[in-house]
């Protein structure tokens, strides 16, 4: 007679470790007719042996050690009789679910007394103890357990409540926070014992990311306003562990209305379809070969095709609303939903695949479903089920052929749909581990630090998704997306910034549905936002800031032409005549501004980042949207002021007797994007008088609000953000001087008041709105002051000393490995002091010198009339050009205008053009 101990030791090493350490680990019955019969304890008899084991312990310590051994005594003698085909695969998986179920009520309890002596007792609103609940999910939910499997848990408490303790008393989350954890120490740490259980808390409400207890209404809010396809997956076999039976009634209760459709929902096909392709891909991924459980035809799939079953009728067939995979394809072949031979085979291929795993799990107590690969384990297995290793791997294969094709009959699922979701599409499942995420990157091309970050970046959006609240069809379009876009993206050198750009966007618009959509439906859309954002940051900031942006993305022709640069005031006037007429209220209008400065500003830089437009074409276009927006803020604000108090006397919209004179980078038609508007207000009319409306007031004080209403409509921040930042400090005597500057007061302001430095900036002002005539006016009086002879050694001092007191002001640190382009030494603004000292000495004699406000065209007449070498100036325009130029893509990039480049060359030209006429001429 065979020694069955010896026979099941030689099988598995894991039942020899076990004997070596406690010799009595198993007890055999020695009585005719059971020969060597292992003697296992009744499944409901687990949780008070249990409980008998804990009263013997008064710590920890003990208690981690007895739960420890008492598990390897068990699952030694289960092994044993599982080996020696002593016991049914059913009563296998009831043994395993009841030891499971005993291990942690038993250690709940114990735990208890130890708990509310430390921190009190905590009463519900009836004053009942509140318990710890413990969901079992998968297949300890099911009552299916395998033999070393992990076991997936979720911890809840009844209700919101504090502990009645006399100093220190908790919040309920707070003391089940700490008796989750005590739980955890007792079953899952590991000890030279090993562990009770390796416990896996990943299917709670936001994963790894969320709480680690939950109250049971927030269980409930959760899974009516986040719960997605995979968790009503997973909670088809959801079941309180050791909780009363009204307990488990409200808890299916909560769970059912997520869970169970009404209605017959066919769309469950498609989403375990989903579920199941991506499993394929990250079993691919792995390298995982001969996985009976993941594989084709594999456990799994056994699984999902009752579980199709149960998610499509379970709404309106009760019977099928239940946890256990036996009972759910009894209902299935009762109500035929499935041919009972389709069934049988099944439930055959179920039951011997479940024997194989436990098998394979009985050799080393390892959760593992993969055929081995090694000679000795091969034969282990062959013996116990008494054939050779290729007939059991025949066996098996056919077995997993046939549950292959009734799971592709059920599922609708062909050859391709494997590859449906990609392997990318794993990067947004909650399920997945880091290591794999960064492999899937890794795989894709990336280098170990890049596939880091960008998982970091990844990881982090998707738990942000699962907080915002954008309803199912928010979160499964951001599904759809993400991952095409990291496709997408991956093709870049620059992946990991581009994809922090496209995340900014993506975090602003993922409660806005119609937009992710939009860029999921579109693949144009999707190709112009990481053009966009690979391109410039600061383009990214501004989609992410004003998402209507991103419907200019749709059609890229359109996106890419840019209109004449006559055209911008017709653009502007009919975006507010997109305003409902019942809905034109100063508000709205603003709002339509602002949208379509943005919209406008969008298509300039599309075309300035495509290389269509050169620098100083780009300049023109923000330049003249920059004057239709103030024309059509002017004329709002003088609207509102008459409707108000009536026009002053003389005056109407068409001649308003008021100009605005631009100076600095919008007089010089250098505009950048996120240039500050420089501007002086300027009337022309009589103060005398008062307005002709239902409310007079004086002239004076009408132009004066007039310019307190323009500089709201452009700098207040509504919801779409602001027009333009606005600089008045240019105007005469500057914050001490007026709003508003009456013409005649400005001519003799700058004949006899202005500063050297007011007159250099007056170089660069040009009128931008106002009648003709006020327009020549303020031209002429520009010339007039610019054109006056001055002493040359006086002005070129000033100067000098200006351009010393500006650098002292921005406190410029030298840096031998940075260059600052506007401050530094022989970069802009050095060129641009240059220009105004050759307009300001020698307009007197060539007037020509002070015609444009532009440094361009200034350098080019001085250079045609011969006051500077030709070469000299075209050597200055070409290194403005060349330093406006790093600079405006360092804005692009929203970093400061300090670079690394190597501009030497450039900084000798200015420096040499300085020293030449602006260093002090020597006795």
């Amino acid at each position: 007679m065979i020694d069955a101990s010896a026979f099941v030791a030689s099988i598995s090493p894991f039942i020899a470790r076990t004997l070596e350490q406690q010799p009595q680990a198993i007890e055999w019955r020695q009585q005719p007719g059971y020969p060597h019969q292992v003697v296992l304890p009744a499944p409901e008899n687990y949780l008070t042996l249990v409980q008998q084991e804990l009263q013997q312990c008064s710590d920890e310590g003990s208690a981690q050690r007895q739960l420890r051994q008492l598990r390897q005594r068990w699952y030694a003698s289960l092994a044993a009789a599982d080996l020696l085909q002593q016991i049914s695969l059913a009563d296998m998986l009831r043994h395993l679910s009841a030891t499971a179920d005993a291990f942690i009520i038993a250690a709940v309890q114990w735990l208890r007394p130890r708990l509310t002596e430390r921190y009190g007792e905590l009463l519900d609103s009836q004053g009942v103890p509140q318990q710890l609940y413990v969901i079992g999910m998968g297949k300890l939910g099911g009552g299916e357990l395998n033999f070393s499997s992990d076991i997936d848990l979720i911890f809840c408490y009844p209700e919101q409540a504090e502990t009645q303790h006399p100093r220190r008393p908790l919040e309920a989350s707070v003391f089940f926070t700490k008796y989750a954890q005590a739980l955890l120490a007792l079953l899952d740490t590991p000890t030279a014992d090993g562990r009770v259980f390796r416990i896996d808390l990943r299917l709670r409400p936001f994963g790894q990311s969320g709480p680690l207890v939950a109250s049971m209404a927030a269980l409930e809010y959760y899974y009516q306003e986040q719960g997605r396809d995979w968790e009503r997956y997973a909670m088809v076999k959801a079941r309180l562990i050791g909780a009363s039976e009204v307990a488990q009634q409200q808890f299916s209760a909560l769970l059912r209305p997520f869970v169970y459709r009404r209605y017959i929902d066919f769309s469950a096909i498609d989403a375990l379809r989903k579920m199941k392709a991506l499993i394929t891909q990250e079993t691919r991924r792995q390298g995982v070969r001969n996985n009976i459980k993941l594989g084709a035809g594999g456990i799994r799939e056994i699984e999902f095709i009752a579980q199709v079953f149960q998610l499509i009728r379970g709404g309106q067939q009760r019977q099928l609303q239940t946890q256990s995979l036996y009972q759910a394809y009894a209902v299935i072949k009762q109500q035929q939903l499935l041919e009972p031979a389709v069934v049988d085979e099944l439930l055959q291929s179920y039951e011997f695949l479940r024997k194989v795993e436990h098998v394979l799990q009985e050799l080393n107590d390892e959760q593992t479903q993969t055929l081995p690969d090694q000679d000795d384990q091969q034969q282990a297995m062959a013996q116990v089920f008494k054939v050779s290793w290729p007939a059991l791997v025949d066996r098996i294969d056919q077995a997993m052929q046939k549950v292959h094709q009734h799971f592709r009959a059920v599922i609708g699922a062909t050859d391709e749909d494997d590859e449906e979701a990609g392997e990318l599409q794993l990067l947004w499942q909650d399920m997945i581990e880091d290591d794999a995420a960064v492999a899937i990157l890794i795989d894709a091309g990336l280098n170990a630090a890049s596939a880091q970050q960008m998982w970091a970046h990844i990881s982090q959006l998707r738990q942000e998704v699962r907080r915002r609240g954008s309803g199912p069809r928010g979160r499964q379009a951001m599904a759809r997306l993400v991952p095409i876009l990291i496709e997408q993206l991956l093709a870049y050198e620059d992946a990991e910034a581009v994809l922090e750009r496209v995340l900014l966007v993506l975090r602003k618009i993922m409660s806005r549905t119609a937009y992710v959509e939009l860029l999921v439906e579109n693949k144009g859309a999707r190709e112009q936002l990481l053009k966009l954002c690979r391109a410039s940051s600061w383009l990214a900031t501004q989609l992410a800031q004003y998402p209507l942006l991103l419907d200019e993305l749709i059609d890229p022709q359109h996106l890419y032409q840019l209109p004449q640069l006559a055209d911008y005031g017709r653009l502007v006037d009919e975006y507010l005549l997109r305003i409902p007429e019942q809905e034109a209220d100063l508000e709205a209008q603003m709002d339509a501004l602002r949208q379509a400065r943005q919209v406008l500003q969008l298509r300039i830089a599309a075309a300035d980042i495509s290389g269509a437009l050169p620098l100083m074409k780009v300049s023109d276009h923000l330049t003249y949207l920059a004057e239709a927006i103030i024309a059509k803020v002017v004329r709002l604000a003088w609207y509102q002021m008459a409707e108000k108090y009536g026009n002053p006397a003389g005056q109407d919209s068409d001649n308003m007797g008021f100009a605005v004179l631009a100076y600095g980078k919008l007089g010089g038609l250098e505009l950048g994007y996120g240039s500050d508007l420089d501007l002086v207000f300027i009337a022309d009319a009589d103060y005398s008088g008062v307005t002709q409306g239902p409310r007079e007031i004086e002239n004076q004080q009408f132009y004066l609000r007039l310019a307190q209403r323009i500089l709201h409509l452009l700098t207040t921040r509504t919801m779409v953000g602001v027009l333009y930042d606005t600089d008045m400090r240019l105007r005469p005597s500057g914050k001490a001087g007026l709003l508003v500057t009456r013409l005649d007061t400005y001519a003799k302001y700058l004949a006899e008041d202005a500063w050297t430095w007011e007159l250099q900036a007056l170089v660069r002002a040009r009128p931008v709105f106002g009648r003709e005539e006020i327009r020549q006016q303020l031209i002429q009086l520009r010339l007039q002051r610019l054109c006056q002879k001055r002493s040359e050694d006086e002005l070129r001092e000033q100067v000098v000393s200006m351009r010393e007191k500006m650098r002292e002001h921005t406190k410029l640190a030298v840096n031998e490995q940075e260059f600052d382009l506007k401050q530094g030494y022989g970069g802009i603004t050095d060129i641009e002091f240059l220009v105004q000292y050759l307009t300001l000495r020698y307009a007197h004699d060539y007037p020509e010198l002070a015609t444009y406000t532009d440094n361009i065209r200034i350098l080019e007449t001085a250079g045609q009339l011969n006051l500077m070498p030709t070469e000299q100036a075209q050597q200055l325009i070409e290194t403005y050009i060349r330093l406006r130029e790093l600079s405006h893509q360092l804005a692009l990039a929203e970093q400061s205008s300090k670079t690394h480049q190597d501009v030497s060359a450039a900084r000798a030209v200015v420096e040499t053009a300085w020293q030449q006429w602006l260093a002090a001429k020597q006795g």
